[in-house]
């Protein structure tokens, strides 16, 4: 693994990085934009199978409204984390907090693909359905928790 993050480091995308004092708040913001079109649409449909918001529409067609979004945003999140990622790759490798977030994210990711979207079926009952949006809130709540806590680990 340590030569794999050795190359990113000296990755030409990395080494711009380094010569470019501007080039990693850009991406840094990008990278925070990509997660707010990414968690606030999960969020949306989670508050719904709640019970709390956009009542007037099932959770399952919310969630379909708001595919593209939710699509962009990973996109914009993946690939900008990689790159801040590979400017650092060996000191991301031994914070906690970095850590932390990439076993949430993971969580997350997979509960989103699997549990949630069994509970967005018609048919499902009430509790599942709520458990899995308060679940889902909680796994992308930890996951910003871990991404802010990065700098101060």
């Amino acid at each position: 693994m340590i030569r794999f993050f050795n190359w990113l480091v000296e990755s030409p995308w990395s080494q711009a990085f380094a010569e470019r004092e501007w080039l990693f708040p850009v991406v840094q913001s990008l990278h925070f934009i990509g997660f707010a079109f990414l968690i606030g649409t999960i969020a949306l449909v989670d508050l719904c199978l709640l019970g709390l918001a956009l009542n007037r529409q099932k959770a399952a067609e919310l969630s379909a409204d708001l595919e593209p979004c939710k699509w962009a945003g990973l996109a914009t999140m993946l690939s900008t984390g990689f790159l801040m990622f590979s400017t650092s790759a060996n000191a991301y490798h031994y914070n906690l907090s970095f850590r932390f977030k990439m076993i949430c994210l993971m969580l997350a990711l997979l509960f989103h693909f699997t549990v949630r979207r069994q509970a967005l079926r018609p048919g499902t009952s009430g509790v599942v359905a709520k458990l899995a949006g308060a679940t889902s809130l909680l796994l992308w709540t930890a996951v910003v928790a871990g991404g802010r806590f990065i700098a101060f680990v």
